[in-house]
């Protein structure tokens, strides 16, 4: 069993009690094909979620609109009842179409009934982290006022079914916004070696303490391609996936890592990267995809 200590350090998302290691898990690519229906394995999804967490991951990414309802009850099979110190973050938002759409869901009434969802297909009685999903643009942040959907998670903190409140796939002004209506323990968009849009706010919420959560960290449905990670991974002697990995760990304090997989084989590739340092000269032809892109 790989000690916690061993998955990229320990990180304490600000104004909570909660502290994970860096190094997670995102439950995602449990769902079937497009994050929609079964998947076709449920038994290997639930070794996969076993063994990340015996291997020492304690926070876990999902949502209920992921399947939809498939994911999270997944995670119960699997999980529960939950040891202690694991930290599953929610997300809200977003609604699937009988065809697999990916649709927006910001209406109060949709808020309310995703937070029970969440809440009833994981088995809990409480949220630790509930982010809340932007859908102002589909595939990537849009600008447009997040408070109305801020204030309804605020009054679902008040009755004490969510502890704490991120933000998703949102742009600065909306994080902005969203400080300033309510404290904000995570931020979470798209960001990879490659694509490196959010570089200033992650440093400007490094400055705080807040958590900033890369999702597709390897790219997403389409993986990562570049010659300098593979030529890297043969100069380290590991996977282009695990040096895009650690490379993240190392980009800022403030990241936390989940990438998904439905993989045992793709789950100990990924969490070798939490014990890989990667050197000076390595990093700096590493930082030059972003700069290329």
């Amino acid at each position: 069993m790989r000690a916690p200590n061993q998955l990229g350090g320990a990180f304490p998302f600000p104004g909570t009690s909660i502290t994970v290691n860096r190094m997670g898990y995102g439950a995602m690519q449990l769902a079937g094909p497009g994050v929609f229906g079964p998947p076709n394995d449920v038994a290997a999804a639930i070794a996969v979620l076993r063994e990340a967490v015996e291997s020492g991951v304690d926070h876990i990414d999902t949502s209920d609109f992921y399947g939809p309802h498939i994911t999270n009850q997944i995670i119960r099979q699997a999980l529960h009842p939950y040891p202690k110190g694991l930290t599953i973050v929610t997300k809200v938002g977003a609604k699937r179409g009988a065809d697999g759409s990916w649709l927006p869901a910001f209406s109060r009434e949709e808020l309310i009934a995703a937070v029970h969802d969440n809440l009833r297909n994981l088995g809990l009685d409480a949220l630790e982290v509930v982010n809340l999903r932007s859908m102002f643009g589909i595939h990537g942040p849009a600008e447009g006022s997040i408070k109305p959907m801020l204030a309804v998670l605020a009054e679902l903190q008040r009755q004490g079914l969510v502890r704490h409140v991120g933000l998703s796939n949102v742009t600065a002004a909306q994080v902005a916004e969203g400080r300033r209506l309510c404290e904000i323990v995570c931020v979470q968009n798209h960001y990879n070696v490659a694509r490196r849009a959010d570089d200033a706010l992650i440093d400007d919420l490094a400055k705080d303490g807040i958590a900033y959560v890369p999702f597709f960290p390897l790219g997403g449905f389409t993986p990562l391609q570049s010659s300098t990670l593979y030529e890297a991974a043969a100069v380290l002697e590991t996977t282009p996936m695990a040096v895009a990995l650690a490379w993240l760990l190392q980009r800022s304090p403030n990241i936390l890592l989940i990438p998904g997989t439905s993989s045992l084989a793709h789950l100990r590739e990924n969490l070798s990267a939490a014990e890989l340092e990667l050197p000076g000269e390595i990093l700096e032809k590493l930082n030059g995809i972003g700069l290329a892109a």
